[in-house]
């Protein structure tokens, strides 16, 4: 079996070249990777060469978001078995700290979590990964769908974190793949009405078609006026900034109703940001964050398999695994026209 990767070799450049093939450990699988998932990160990773403290050293492979197919399983692996097909939930923890112990995985301090520096992604032929991160996909759920679950993961721990419930009203600020995961899933967890916020009106559109019940074009009416008029003068119950800019977390707290919540998943392009605390105290309201998701794959293949939720509109762009420089390039430069692009390895 022959292995080639793309890597990263500094800021808007990449390279394929032939790599070894993984070797697997006694728990692990060897996977044929189908599909992966331009994340934004990715993209961020490609352009800049950092997001924050994680900096890319070297050549770089990115990818995060994958599904494929077992080719070689590890002698203590009892779950899975050559041929099925699986998504992989990218971080590799410790298992043995306070937040693995405790349940809260995802804040694991030691975690390898695929594209995040050090530690290369996905867009590669072939790669290996623990069973216990790897999750059978049912014959309805497709490989595309598959490598989505890990956006919608996101989603859904967004709309848990906000504790969304049926009859809610949700403001949402921010259209790209995250937020229309979050829609999706706050649809489904039965909110009444759903007001979206975005500059871009072609993601407003897809926004509807995903489950908003009303969108705000931020560059054509005054956000916070409409926000009221839709609410009848009392805000929404969960406020979700899934833009990633200071102007609309800024605006969570004139979003939100006395004693709601506002739910921070989007990342700023700076570090400390304007907001005013004082006024969120005056509504008793609560400020959550979300940093990546725990305990959230089964829960979406499932809804994904059942009809509960539907991710397929999401994918605006598909590309060949030989066009993944082209790929990135489209995707930076035709952010207004991309909802979601995906690579075909295979």
């Amino acid at each position: 079996m022959k292995n080639r990767a793309v890597f990263m070799q500094g800021t808007d450049n990449m390279v394929t070249k032939d790599v070894p093939m993984p070797k697997i450990k006694e728990k692990d699988v060897l996977i044929k990777v189908d599909i992966v998932g331009i994340c934004g990160s990715d993209v961020h990773y490609y352009k800049h060469g950092k997001i924050g403290d994680f900096v890319v050293e070297g050549e770089f492979i990115l990818g995060h978001e994958a599904a494929g197919e077992v080719v070689e399983v590890g002698e203590q692996v009892k779950g899975l078995t050559v041929g099925d097909r699986v998504t992989m939930e990218p971080g590799k923890t410790c298992g043995k700290c306070e937040f693995c112990k405790g349940g809260k995985y995802n804040l694991c301090p030691d975690v390898e979590f695929f594209a995040t520096p050090p530690y290369h992604g996905v867009l590669t032929n072939y790669v290996s990964h623990p069973e216990d991160m790897c999750f059978k996909l049912p014959k309805n759920v497709s490989n595309v769908e598959g490598a989505l679950v890990e956006p919608l993961a996101v989603g859904l721990h967004a709309s848990d974190q906000g504790g969304v419930k049926l009859g809610d009203t949700v403001v949402i600020f921010g259209t790209g793949c995250i937020g229309l995961m979050t829609i999706i899933s706050c649809k489904a967890k039965g909110a009444a009405k759903i007001i979206v916020v975005d500059i871009l009106e072609n993601r407003l559109e897809v926004a509807k078609k995903v489950g908003a019940t009303d969108t705000i074009n931020a560059k054509e009416v005054n956000v916070l006026k409409k926000i009221q008029e839709l609410t009848d003068g009392k805000g929404a119950e969960v406020v979700i900034d899934a833009a990633g800019a200071a102007i609309t977390v800024k605006q969570t707290v004139d979003a939100v109703k006395p004693g709601g919540t506002i739910v921070l998943v989007g990342m700023t392009p700076k570090d400390e940001v304007e907001f005013n605390f004082m006024k969120l105290m005056g509504k008793e309201a609560e400020v959550k964050t979300v940093f990546r998701y725990r305990n959230l794959y089964p829960i979406a293949i499932n809804a994904i398999a059942s009809g509960a939720i539907n991710i397929k509109d999401i994918v605006s762009h598909e590309f060949d695994f030989e066009q993944t420089k082209e790929a990135f390039d489209f995707v930076a430069e035709h952010a207004s026209d991309v909802v979601k692009a995906v690579i075909k390895i295979k």
